[in-house]
């Protein structure tokens, strides 16, 4: 909780204004995986530096979820996602304007540490719900950010498609302007209840992760899943536009409206999370993550098959990620920032490392080296949720 007094409850208009902020907000992460192939031949870059510019946001965005995050405890959540929106306005201009690799890493690296608006908002709809509707407020902010970070790549592919890679980064500086404008009018005041130095508010941090199991084994779950998630969208557009396909960059950003499944995948489960329980939904969701690894690795290199693994793949994790992360909510009420940043650290760090590997590993084995990279690291997330429910 951030407020000395208890929440009013969140209007549907507000609750449509923070997931719409949190779309737009999370896919500047995102806008850079079906462009890969353009910026790496405006820079000449080889296959293998390439990963550096999907995992520099990442990173970015892990930093500020490890040192900005645990801030929406101990002051006012309107004033510092006002800070970051300014942040992650310049910072798309810098990507817009870069001249050099070393400049566009430094910008985009930037726009993941102003994107922890997303880190803001949904810590504050959290607080704002009471108990029993804290699962559909989450369903409906996280459908925003899976509607974000799928929807990115199909608007900066066609983007990219008719006015260069470039003009992408000036649209989001754009629309991260506007909704700045737009959190800072209509967002409540509210007042911090916790009184802490920053020094100390970081170590508290380690102190929760040594205290809770849950948290634990919720971060290192979630962790596993969302670097499979992002070695195969990082190198999907590379994929598809080499052999056998053979796409041109707008038609491998349409591969983003495939991905929309996630979208049912978040609302069914932000539905069902209040009644059957986070952990029945992760073990479902879990499996879907699994056979479509497994779709993948035996016919990903048909359309067909393609399209399957994308979706079931969608579907599972953004099923899986609701009630991970209402259960992490649910550990302390009074430390909901710092339990989300504990929480999205690793599954940011994560995702830095699954974009930078799986490229990796693609230009090494290949697609089907890449799926089976995923595939294992499917099976270790169920193999550590599973264990965490006997432990229970």
């Amino acid at each position: 909780m951030v407020d000395t007094t208890d929440p009013k409850p969140l209007s549907s208009p507000l609750l449509l204004l923070m997931a719409t902020a949190i779309s737009a907000t999370a896919a500047n992460l995102f806008y850079n995986q079906p462009l890969l192939p353009d910026i790496g031949t405006t820079f000449n870059l080889e296959a293998g530096l390439i990963g550096l510019i999907p995992s520099s946001s990442q990173l970015g965005y892990a930093a500020a979820i490890l040192f900005i995050s645990p801030l929406g405890d101990t002051m006012a959540r309107r004033n510092l996602i006002s800070y970051l929106s300014i942040i992650m306005t310049i910072a798309l201009l810098g990507m817009f304007l870069a001249p050099n690799l070393a400049l566009l890493l430094a910008a985009s690296f930037a726009v993941g540490l102003g994107a922890n608006v997303t880190q803001q908002l949904i810590p504050l709809g959290a607080a704002l719900s009471s108990p029993e509707t804290r699962g559909k407020t989450m369903g409906t902010l996280m459908t925003g950010l899976t509607i974000g970070i799928l929807l990115s790549r199909t608007v900066s592919g066609s983007i990219a498609e008719y006015f260069g890679w470039r003009s992408v980064f000036l649209f989001a500086a754009v629309v991260a302007a506007l909704f700045g404008i737009l959190l800072r009018m209509n967002l409540p005041a509210t007042k911090p209840k916790l009184s802490l130095s920053y020094p100390a508010l970081l170590v508290s941090m380690f102190e929760l992760v040594k205290k809770h199991r849950l948290l634990r084994e919720s971060a290192l779950t979630g962790a596993l899943w969302f670097a499979a998630f992002n070695a195969i969208w990082a190198t999907l557009a590379i994929h598809v536009t080499s052999e056998p396909f053979f796409f041109t960059v707008q038609q491998a950003g349409l591969f983003g409206l495939v991905g929309m499944s996630g979208i049912f995948g978040a609302k069914l489960a932000g539905r069902l999370v209040d009644s059957w329980g986070p952990q029945h939904i992760i073990t479902a969701a879990l499996s879907l993550v699994i056979l479509s690894f497994i779709v993948l690795t035996l016919w990903g290199n048909s359309l067909t098959g393609l399209v399957l693994g994308i979706v079931l793949l969608d579907l599972g994790v953004f099923g899986a990620q609701i009630p991970n992360q209402v259960r992490v909510f649910s550990i302390d009420p009074d430390a909901q920032s710092r339990m989300n940043a504990v929480y999205m650290l690793s599954y940011f760090i994560a995702a830095a490392l699954g974009s930078a590997v799986g490229v990796k590993v693609m230009s090494l084995a290949g697609w089907h080296g890449l799926a089976l990279l995923g595939l294992g690291l499917a099976v270790m997330a169920m193999i550590n949720h599973v264990y965490g429910r006997f432990k229970q």
